[in-house]
């Protein structure tokens, strides 16, 4: 038996996250226009939200997924401390302009400890730890993050390749054992702030996240995504 054959038979074998859908409904929003449906984790009782464009990916394509975990201080509050709010807006940009779906995964606040233990941790942070540093000193996982509703979520809307928005090869990875394959990683890196530097600094050296930790403003009214698309171009 191959390699392939064996993946393939694992695939087939894998007992499918439960989950389910609820209606389609328009989602008009700064961004653009979507699509929103909300999905029920059944083993955990989380809800998470899938906002999609409602057009095909453009040029046959393989469609653009954003797995973007909840983030209340950053995409609600704004917080510099790190790059979560800025990489969603960048992402709901680009997937309306190129096809795709966007699944906002709730319950995944600080990387899966919590909204809680992640302001513990920043307290740490301030004393000097980094992220990984601080998680570790209050006895929590580096990353307690799982994606199995998610790639479940994504077969059940029959997203089976998709070209993944993400600067983190653990979350192809991931993707890639629930079964989703993974045809292109799109950067997602948004320009680097002072006050996030050293964060997104650890999550390169220590959490192997594709960055290059760039600091040009956003200028000559261009979208977040627009700009970040120009600078992974050079």
């Amino acid at each position: 038996m191959t390699a392939s054959t064996t993946q393939r038979s694992s695939d087939s074998e894998r007992t499918p996250h439960p989950v389910s859908g609820g209606p389609i409904v328009q989602l008009p929003t700064a961004f653009g226009d979507f699509v929103a449906q909300a999905w029920t984790d059944h083993e955990t009782g989380v809800e998470h939200l899938a906002v999609s464009s409602p057009n095909p990916p453009k040029g046959g394509r393989a469609p653009l997924v954003r797995l973007h975990s909840e983030c209340l201080t950053g995409d609600v509050f704004g917080s510099y401390r790190c790059d979560c709010g800025e990489q969603l807006a960048f992402a709901l940009e680009l997937i309306h302009a190129e096809g795709g779906t966007l699944l906002y995964l709730r319950g995944q606040e600080g990387r899966g400890i919590g909204l809680a233990n992640k302001i513990k941790a920043y307290a740490l942070q301030e004393a000097g730890f980094d992220t990984v540093e601080a998680n570790e000193q209050l006895g929590l996982p580096v990353d307690a993050r799982s994606y199995d509703a998610a790639a479940q979520i994504l077969a059940e809307m029959g997203l089976d390749e998709v070209r993944l928005l993400s600067n983190n090869p653990d979350k192809q990875n991931r993707l890639a054992q629930a079964g989703v394959t993974v045809v292109e990683m799109v950067p997602t890196e948004v320009p680097s702030r002072e006050q996030n530097l050293r964060y997104l600094q650890t999550k390169k050296d220590r959490m192997d996240h594709l960055l290059t930790l760039r600091a040009e403003p956003v200028s000559n009214g261009k979208t977040l995504a627009q700009h970040s698309f120009d600078t992974t171009q050079d």
